[in-house]
């Protein structure tokens, strides 16, 4: 999964390392997949033709789609009603990935898609006509970011040529309960390779096997990452619902390039099992939907006991099945949030636009603590990094580790020369300096490991969002989640102009984004944080802003501004 490598802007710890700490932080169109396994330095023939085959930018529209921005609700309406089969809806996004994924607008933000999804449908399709609905998810399609394990035909890469042809024998938590509330597996999203924990000069959503993802709004635009497949996904109307992962901005920040509703749940709710891995700390799976009502049904689907992962453990007597139970339209009635404005003032139409959004906070009944500002925000992000190059290195030689003979790389350090042997395919735009800072870390035992760790701990939660929650008696904190898409720069990199990703990220608090408006066209969210397991909270609060505003819109695939 992937930290704030994946995804996001967060305060640099220092001057010098601002450009590391932000693409470092912040966490695919598609090949085909490649079945076909490697020796350690090679890679398929497809592999390469495919990269030189990279389409021109689309300079058309797509047009109308029969499900564009259909909730949860609607698809059960439908299916109940015989209006459509979770088969008919399973076709129709596979067809809408063919006609808007992989031409047209050619978003490259699915990676691959299920071979049997169809087969899944048709299965959940002769349980309804039996009379068992499983849930809400039932026959619903739903993607899934490309580093969470599954045990079927689909690869679990993380993005990467050295990982295609990797089948894992089991299922991830997270698609086990996927599976078992009866959602179609619909195909892996692109994602930043390696949830963007790989270099200080990367591109968000850019990956070998699936090319540079692209956001559905403005198609020059970065769609974030490191989840920017999931996030571009469901924005497009790919999909039903997605899932991405964060370590650190990598839900959110695409959430908001994208516009859509992004939630990462406090650490240990999902579990991280079979997931690819950045850092067990920060790392966690959630929801990215088009309202905040469906990332509630997903986020229900996703939470449960896994012993495979000791942190759900602290889940009991906070994890629910059911989150919808808490959304209300006057939610923010008598809610106390803090603004935290030291997040502000990076971008002035950013600024404009939160200030719209904070009055329509007060409409709804809320109390406002206008500044609440975190006092350790800025102090944390170099002792996070720190862990997050430590525990990068363990987590992965253990994930590589536990992959078959057949798979070419079972370590950092064979991952490491994969690359350099195979420079073309997955090195063309940027290397890999942050492989190569963790693999020169040594164990988790080392000193400055076991105090960096206490450290961050300490800075984002105790002595960061808990003593300004308790200081000012807060039910959330609210913050700009980052500015508006930027343009994708493959020879500099991203270009992130502000964010608050950090502190709840580094404490393994929740934090939920929702749409807030736009900068000429480009997204903007609005992200609402707290205390551990305060998901209910958040929701509340974050439904009653969505319905009091509602500044989702469908994306329109123009090919630039225009200006």
């Amino acid at each position: 999964m992937a930290p704030h490598p994946e995804a996001g802007p967060g305060d640099p710890p220092s001057p010098d390392r601002a450009e590391l700490s932000r693409r470092a932080f912040v966490g695919l169109g598609a090949l085909a997949a490649f079945g076909t396994a490697c020796a350690p330095g090679e890679v398929p023939p497809e592999a390469t033709q495919a990269l030189r085959a990279e389409p021109a930018p689309a300079a058309t529209q797509s047009t109308a789609f029969a499900l564009d921005e259909v909730t949860v609700d609607a698809l059960q309406e439908g299916m109940a009603s015989g209006r459509w089969t979770a088969r008919d809806l399973t076709r129709m996004y596979l067809e809408r990935i063919e006609a808007v994924d992989r031409s047209g607008p050619t978003l490259r933000s699915v990676i691959e898609t299920n071979p049997d999804a169809l087969a899944i449908a048709e299965r959940l399709d002769a349980e309804r006509r039996d009379g068992t609905v499983r849930g809400p998810l039932h026959g619903i399609p739903v993607l899934i970011k490309d580093n969470i394990g599954t045990a079927d035909r689909m690869n679990t890469t993380a993005g990467s040529h050295a990982l295609a042809g990797a089948f894992p024998d089991t299922d991830s938590f997270v698609a086990r309960q996927l599976r078992a509330a009866g959602a179609v597996l619909l195909g892996k999203a692109n994602l930043s390779e390696w949830a963007n924990f790989r270099s200080t000069r990367s591109s968000s959503g850019w990956s070998g096997r699936g090319g540079q993802c692209k956001n559905p709004y403005i198609l020059d635009r970065n769609p974030c990452g490191s989840s920017s497949g999931s996030g571009a996904a469901v924005s497009a109307n790919l999909c039903a619902l997605a899932v991405g992962t964060e370590t650190n901005g990598s839900i959110v920040c695409p959430s908001s390039a994208n516009g859509v509703v992004g939630l990462k749940p406090t650490l240990g709710l999902v579990s991280r099992s079979r997931i690819i891995p950045i850092a067990h700390s920060q790392d966690t799976a959630g929801p990215m939907c088009r309202t905040v009502k469906d990332a509630a049904y997903l986020l229900g689907a996703l939470t449960g006991l896994d012993a495979e992962d000791e942190a759900t453990g602290a889940s009991e007597g906070h994890r629910q099945t059911d989150y919808t139970q808490y959304l209300q339209a006057d939610g923010l009635r008598g809610a106390r949030i803090g603004v935290a404005r030291a997040y502000f003032g990076f971008h002035a139409d950013v600024d404009r636009v939160l200030e719209e959004a904070l009055s329509a906070l007060r409409a709804g009944g809320a109390t406002l603590v206008d500044p609440a500002d975190i006092p350790t925000r800025g102090d944390m992000d170099e002792p996070s990094y720190q862990v997050l190059l430590y525990e990068f290195k363990a987590d992965l030689n253990a994930y590589l580790a536990g992959l078959g003979p057949s798979t070419p790389v079972h370590s950092l350090a064979e991952l490491i020369e994969f690359n350099r042997a195979n420079r073309e395919l997955e090195m063309p735009w940027f290397g890999q300096e942050i492989f190569e800072a963790a693999q020169a870390k040594g164990p988790l035992s080392s000193p400055e490991y076991q105090e960096a760790l206490q450290t961050m701990r300490r800075l984002a939660g105790p002595e960061g969002i808990d003593r300004v929650m308790d200081e000012h008696r807060l039910d959330a904190i609210v913050a700009p989640t980052g500015g508006p898409a930027w343009v994708t720069d493959l020879v500099n990199g991203d270009h992130f102009g502000g964010g608050s990703s950090s502190p709840a990220a580094i404490a393994g608090y929740p934090n939920l984004t929702v749409p807030a408006g736009a900068v000429h066209g480009l997204p903007v969210g609005l992200s609402f944080f707290g205390r551990a397991w305060s998901e209910p909270v958040l929701l509340r609060i974050a439904y009653a802003f969505e319905q009091a505003t509602r500044h989702r819109t469908v994306p329109l695939f123009r090919p630039t501004l225009g200006l």
